[in-house]
């Protein structure tokens, strides 16, 4: 073949390889808008390179350069436009973050705001059953006074008070907290706390003997513990109570 003859393999590759950079650039499976654009910047770099690449023999070089240069021109345009897409998707998604991060932060302080109004609500109504209570005691106690005191006998004293401790009980009642039944129980760390420990000829060991300040319930859950003596079973009289705490 002549010095002069054009080389088919190179003109085949540099046709091949134009046509393949001309083909627009889709996404891979799993792959990110960042790896796609540096994939696209990646791939004008590569066209830059095969522009400076020497025109084949059998080219006028003035045609074939304008050629190449039109080719270039229309394919940076081109990878331009996908890099501005790629761009703007990524900006999009960026704002699409920003936009579900403020929305999740005001959401969050709606939630504290209403969980501050239930939990007002719930006092207030807690508070509303207490206070009638508060004013039977001012009630009492004006009644008591010392010049009248000193002709009440104890029993009418004991009532006043009597009638209050029941208006007590109900409020508690109507907020649905209930007293524990303790004496005899088997001692539970979960609902009991133990103060003393002391022999009994009465109660097996670990078996709640007194009451000594009353626990309660509200709606199943432990409001208040109830301090309790427990026994430590049969055995000889001459052992002391063991104080706890």
């Amino acid at each position: 073949m002549s010095g002069g003859d054009p080389e088919p393999g190179r003109d085949a590759d540099r046709a091949e390889a134009d046509e393949g950079s001309e083909q627009p650039l889709t996404a891979s499976p799993g792959e990110s808008v960042e790896e796609r654009v540096s994939r696209l910047e990646q791939r004008q770099g590569e066209a830059i390179e095969a522009a400076e690449q020497p025109l084949p023999p059998s080219q006028s070089p003035e045609t074939s350069l304008e050629e190449r240069v039109s080719k270039l021109e229309q394919r940076q345009e081109a990878m331009d436009e996908q890099l501005k897409q790629q761009r703007q998707q990524l900006e999009e998604k960026d704002n699409q973050i920003m936009r579900r991060a403020a929305e999740f932060d005001n959401f969050r302080r709606r939630s504290e705001r209403d969980q501050d109004k239930l939990k007002l609500r719930y006092t207030c109504a807690a508070l509303r059953e207490i206070l009638p209570i508060v004013d039977s005691f001012e009630r009492a106690r004006k009644g008591l006074s010392p010049e009248k005191l000193e002709t009440l006998s104890a029993l009418e004293v004991h009532q006043h008070y009597q009638g209050v401790y029941k208006q007590l009980v109900t409020a508690l009642r109507r907020l649905n907290v209930a007293s524990m039944k303790v004496e005899g129980q088997v001692f539970d760390p979960a609902l009991h706390e133990a103060v003393m420990r002391e022999p009994s000829q009465e109660y097996e060991e670990d078996v709640v003997m007194e009451e000594l300040q009353r626990g309660y319930h509200l709606e199943g859950e432990v409001l208040r513990h109830a301090m309790v003596k427990v026994s430590m079973g049969p055995g000889p009289d001459d052992r002391q109570p063991v104080h706890l705490g």
